[in-house]
């Protein structure tokens, strides 16, 4: 399929219903099409993999096909110069963590961008190395413990990061290393406590709702 016609398909599942829905859980309107997530895969698993094609999808600028792309790009054919190119241009929340989820964590550098982004003053650069946190927690299967360990100095330190989408991602990133086995769930909660002493309200919101998701696998 070229671009074009990727693009009139999406327009043809296009929705203006769902755009509205979609403003209201902070996610951007611009250039949105309202085109939903199941629809989006169904469309990426019939097209298959093809990188030249999510580098054009990508570069419409539309909201859709930047999802699209993550689905069907190659993430062996990825280079460190394209995910810094793609993640400057995140926009919206849920094309972040669709992009890490389904491309960034598939590649070499995931952890190096998981250690780098957060450094980024960027709201969405940085929610994107969180989010890669909690993504290869989940998905990592064969990683040691000592994998993760690095993550948790970046979570404290950004946990008074009061932005709404980089303070969710820090939590998310936290409770799901702390999920992954019974280990990092004593070293999560051990700086979740860390960090709920510190003089901020988004650090001590972070570290007890962590808390209350990990204290639950204990008992």
């Amino acid at each position: 399929m070229t671009v074009e016609q990727v693009i009139a398909l999406l327009q043809q599942h296009a929705n203006p219903q769902a755009v509205q829905g979609m403003a209201r859980f902070g996610i951007s309107s611009t250039q949105t099409l309202g085109v939903s997530i199941p629809t989006l895969r169904r469309i990426a698993k019939d097209i298959g993999m093809d990188h030249p094609l999510a580098l054009e999808l990508w570069r419409s600028g539309i909201h859709e096909a930047r999802i699209l792309a993550s689905m069907i790009a190659d993430p062996r054919l990825v280079s460190s110069e394209q995910m810094e190119e793609w993640v400057n241009d995140f926009d919206s929340w849920d094309v972040c963590d669709q992009v890490c989820g389904n491309l960034f964590v598939k590649t070499p550098y995931a952890y190096h961008k998981a250690m780098e982004w957060p450094h980024r003053e960027q709201e969405f650069v940085r929610r994107a190395g969180f989010v890669l946190m909690a993504e290869l927690a989940v998905h990592d299967k064969r990683a040691p413990d000592e994998a993760f360990l690095p993550f948790f100095p970046l979570i404290k330190q950004y946990a008074i990061d009061e932005r709404n989408f980089v303070k969710k991602a820090v939590n998310w990133a936290l409770r799901q290393i702390g999920k992954r086995n019974s280990h990092l769930r004593a070293v999560a909660m051990d700086w979740a406590k860390a960090i709920k002493q510190l003089d901020s309200r988004v650090a001590r919101w972070i570290a007890n709702d962590a808390l209350k998701e990990l204290q639950k696998k204990t008992r």
